[in-house]
């Protein structure tokens, strides 16, 4: 059994097929086919059970597959501090939509100039998505803003931050100081995608409170989501921190949770068992820099 065997297994598990394994591995078919029948010969039984076209692990595939990824993960851990010792390396940093919006952009060029030898690969999606590519190694370290699931990452809360209601002038909202968590039922909306943590604390609250609302947009760019607001009279939820020029310029009006039902964190995420560079420490430092958040004079209130 080797570190090629478990790497064409989780390719396996992952891809749900041979074929698919082969292609994402540039391996050809047999050769895939033959690394699985050796590794269950290796462990005297079937790792994986066909149910129509799709592979799915058996028991015993269940019990190897962390494990494996565990050491494939140590393994590349080894192969970058060996090899890269004295040269440039490569950060792998995931971020939400919300986060790589409002936050990596200016976070980056700092952690650079900290980190000169290091290059930055950012890598922008729901909070979702970034959490199954760091259970398969495919990153580095996450910054996100929606829970995190599996209990093989470490989170860490560092970053305050807030969700707000948005209005447009057109919309009724907008020339009232106050509302009340029921003038929402029924209001067009515009939401972020499925997977999306803004999303998901916006659904929890108005399950809470038994309000249903209308999703007349949906979309994974906060910067459509600010068009629908500005120029199509729905109303959206998002981070404060996404709209600090249109509520400078009064394009908008921002209603702010007054319970602190919105209030969450931006979370620092990587595997229990990352090897963590300095690089990865040196983010932490910045983020705490940015831990503070500043509320506007001219907000709204929503009770």
């Amino acid at each position: 059994m080797t570190i090629r065997h478990l790497t064409i297994f989780v390719a396996v598990a992952d891809q749900g097929s041979m074929s698919a394994a082969a292609a994402h591995l540039y391996l050809s078919q047999p050769t895939v086919s033959q690394a699985i029948r050796e590794l269950e010969k290796h462990y005297n039984g079937l790792l994986f059970e066909r149910l129509g076209k799709k592979l799915y692990l058996t028991e015993r595939g269940n019990l190897l597959l962390p494990q494996a990824r565990s050491l494939i993960r140590q393994f590349q851990q080894l192969e970058e501090l060996m090899l890269n010792q004295g040269q440039s390396s490569t950060l792998k940093l995931g971020s939400t939509i919300t986060i790589g919006t409002c936050l990596t952009p200016f976070l980056i060029p700092k952690l650079q100039k900290i980190c000169p030898d290091v290059r930055v690969h950012s890598y922008v999606s729901n909070t979702k998505d970034i959490e199954q590519k760091l259970l398969r190694s495919e990153l580095d370290a996450g910054i996100v803003e929606g829970e995190i699931l599996s209990p093989d990452l470490t989170v860490l809360p560092i970053i305050d931050d807030c969700l707000v209601l948005a209005a447009g002038k057109d919309h009724p909202f907008y020339q009232k100081s106050c509302i009340q968590v029921q003038d929402l039922a029924g209001e067009s909306f515009a939401m972020r995608e499925q997977g999306s943590g803004t999303r998901q604390l916006f659904e929890d609250y108005a399950a809470r409170h038994q309000i249903s609302v209308q999703t007349v947009w949906e979309a994974n760019s906060p910067r459509t989501l600010l068009n629908a607001v500005l120029y199509d009279r729905v109303l959206s939820v998002m981070s404060l921190r996404l709209m600090k020029h249109e509520i400078q310029h009064n394009t908008i009006r921002v209603f702010y949770n007054q319970n602190g039902e919105w209030n969450r964190k931006f979370k620092l995420v990587y595997h229990k068992n990352k090897f963590l560079t300095p690089a990865i420490y040196e983010l932490e430092k910045l983020l705490h820099t940015y831990k503070n958040i500043k509320l506007p004079t001219n907000m709204g209130i929503l009770e």
